[in-house]
């Protein structure tokens, strides 16, 4: 049957093939950089080395030409007597260790329950209706108030002091925790729910992984705040570790002393960072 189309509505033929475009580039063309790196941070490692030698040195020469006043702050020979006396007496050891003691045993029951505390109110509506408020009340308070309260409760020892650096860390960890399971994909897990996963391996696998940068972030902050709490804690009730010396340094008005004391409490924090920021590449690496 012959075809009754007219000729202008019928397709144009084409060829099989179309032919090879050729692109000009130019002469002075350069390459475009690859720009997909998705803001990841590039590691400097001489950077801080040399920043911290600069201050050092700043320090040093103000101290050497009296524009920094002894009576305000020790010049670096000072602390460095501070710390030789502390090593050859054993006193560091003394004071460090106790200190240690009380910090990681706080910080670590109080983000352990914050942790559990915090997936409750994330993944139950009645755990969330019920406790929410009351984290919510008692979070503003400052915790070394109840320190009194705490002596009271567990007496003068080592009981009062993990509590109230327990305490302290407790209400960070919950709010971060929660704030991590809210921030999950919600797509993610109806996913998972769509796959037939039971509630177990939606929470394993899904919103536990999802919630884990919240939650590392809020041992960064709840680690500082068990520090502050421990110094403020071994001032007021406590005879050795890193607060009590720094206390009875500032009472003798031992300047190289006390600044030996705050650049211990400082690397305790570094160190602590440092653990956090190694657990981060570690469980974070799906981010990568």
């Amino acid at each position: 049957m012959p075809d009754s189309t007219p000729p202008e509505a019928r397709p144009e033929a084409r060829p099989d093939t179309a032919p090879d475009t050729v692109i000009d580039i130019p002469t002075d063309a350069r390459p475009v950089p690859f720009r997909g790196g998705g803001f990841r941070p590039r590691r400097h490692p001489f950077l801080a080395p040399l920043v911290l030698l600069i201050l050092l040195g700043l320090w040093q020469l103000g101290s050497s030409s009296g524009f920094i006043s002894p009576i305000a702050m020790p010049a670096p020979k000072d602390v460095l007597i501070a710390f030789r006396d502390l090593i050859t007496t054993g006193t560091l050891w003394t004071n460090l260790s106790i200190s240690l003691y009380r910090l990681l045993t706080g910080w670590l029951l109080g983000a352990a329950l914050g942790i559990t505390v915090g997936l409750m109110i994330g993944l139950f509506s009645q755990a969330r209706s019920a406790a929410l408020p009351i984290v919510s009340a008692l979070f503003p308070v400052p915790k070394i108030a109840l320190l009194p309260l705490f002596i009271i409760w567990f007496g003068i020892g080592e009981g009062s002091k993990v509590a109230t650096i327990l305490f302290g860390t407790f209400f960070p960890t919950v709010i971060s925790t929660y704030a991590g399971v809210d921030a999950v994909d919600r797509g993610l897990i109806r996913m998972g729910q769509s796959f037939g996963l039971k509630w177990t391996s939606i929470v394993r696998k899904i919103i536990i992984p999802g919630a884990m940068p919240g939650i590392l972030s809020g041992f960064r902050i709840s680690f500082s705040i068990a520090i502050v709490l421990l110094v403020a804690a071994e001032m007021i009730g406590a005879q050795h570790g890193i607060g009590a010396y720094i206390l009875m340094a500032g009472a003798i008005f031992n300047l190289g002393e006390l600044f030996a004391g705050v650049i211990i409490l400082s690397a305790i924090g570094l160190v602590g960072s440092w653990l956090i920021g190694k657990a981060e590449k570690r469980l974070l690496d799906w981010r990568a």
